[in-house]
């Protein structure tokens, strides 16, 4: 076998955007989740929105550019009649 070619096996700790920390270990010291089996959906049986990196956000700002530029384009086909 090869010396020394597989990575360093540490403990590490595992934080979640909802302030959940617990240890384990890996191979990375750190590791960042988004969502964690405490704030998931899934384990807690309440509804809510997962918003990663504010994709809610930028597909409601697109629909409401695409809705106002439908009501211009409404707006000026009316104009031309």
């Amino acid at each position: 076998m090869k010396v020394d070619i597989h990575p360093k096996y540490l403990d590490a700790e595992v934080r979640c955007a909802c302030g959940n920390a617990f240890k384990t270990r890996s191979t990375k010291p750190v590791i960042l989740l988004g969502i964690c089996n405490v704030c998931h959906p899934f384990y807690t049986g309440t509804q809510k929105f997962v918003d990663t990196a504010g994709r809610v956000d930028k597909f409601q700002q697109r629909m409401a550019k695409t809705q106002a530029a439908q009501a211009a384009a409404a707006t000026a086909k009316k104009k031309k009649k």
